[in-house]
């Protein structure tokens, strides 16, 4: 994912406009990151989240949902909570060189969805052969390997291509599937992409409360214990073995991160996990930052 030089938002003097957008963006969400000790009742969640999505569908004046399916934990939760507004929802799953497990994964929740939900269709779309098709079109370059997060970061943007595609076809609204621990603490994720839809259910849900919902709603259970990974890594990587700690680790991050400024009163572990978090916190919050707009 794209990155640059780690910013201390303490210091304002010299930083450039980008980096002072960063921190601007990270002052403006500070009480968000501030992870309240709170025991959610999933009932009453849910059905909020159910209510807000049916009511931001009718006050657009769109007819349809359009989520993408990966196969893990976010987008089930988040393709269930659309499927039970029982306002048309288009799920898809949408592979570029994906392993048969995460395929299956993916299509055995579609399933799933049609079996429950009258008002789902669904797609498959493999993308491999159009991705393909998009590197051999670029300028030759004589280190392949120069290009690796250009061709992660691609394949990602393609499927935003893709959803977008069917949202023009069918005015529809676009399900993000991003939580609050990827897309608010660390950044974990690639520009354009994850940001590339119009509404994000569960963006106030931590991991572990993704896993706690959808174990409510019934979602089933070979996606609640597969490992959540992001699809791009040439090794099949986990997030925890990219980032290096468990979300739960991560959560606890959060909460602590104001005090690690102040204080050493931390074991080597939590020494460590503070120190992945912080610097994946202050490195990616350029992503937040909105586009410049010159002056004329």
């Amino acid at each position: 994912m794209e990155t640059i030089k780690q910013i201390n938002c303490s210091i304002t003097e010299g930083l450039n406009p980008v980096e002072n957008g960063a921190c601007d963006t990270k002052n403006e969400i500070k009480n968000i990151l501030a992870m309240q000790n709170r025991k959610l009742n999933y009932k009453e969640v849910s059905e909020k989240l159910i209510s807000q999505l049916k009511e931001y569908l009718n006050a657009s004046w769109q007819k349809w949902f359009v989520v993408w399916v990966s196969g893990w934990i976010d987008s089930a939760l988040v393709s269930t909570l659309c499927a039970l507004t029982w306002e048309k929802v288009t799920v898809m799953d949408l592979p570029i060189h994906q392993k048969n497990d995460e395929v299956n994964r993916a299509n055995n929740h579609m399933n799933w969805l049609q079996e429950n939900f009258s008002n789902v269709e669904r797609f498959s779309i493999d993308l491999t052969e159009t991705f393909e098709t998009f590197k051999k079109a670029l300028p030759e370059i004589s280190d392949e390997t120069a290009r690796y997060m250009a061709y992660v970061n691609s394949r990602s943007r393609l499927r935003a291509v893709t959803l977008y595609a069917i949202w023009n076809e069918k005015n529809a609204i676009v399900a993000g599937t991003w939580n609050k621990v990827e897309d608010y603490g660390i950044w974990f994720f690639t520009k354009y992409w994850d940001w590339a839809v119009d509404i994000s259910p569960i963006w106030n849900l931590y991991k572990s409360e993704v896993y706690e919902m959808a174990r409510f709603l019934w979602v089933n259970d070979e996606i609640l214990k597969a490992r959540p990974t992001d699809w791009l890594h040439p090794n099949w990587a986990t997030d925890e073995d990219q980032i290096g700690c468990s979300y739960d680790e991560l959560e606890w991050a959060m909460v602590q991160y104001d005090e690690w400024k102040r204080s050493n009163n931390f074991d080597w572990r939590e020494k460590e996990v503070m120190e992945i978090y912080s610097k994946r916190h202050e490195v990616n919050a350029h992503k937040m930052v909105m586009p410049k707009v010159f002056e004329i």
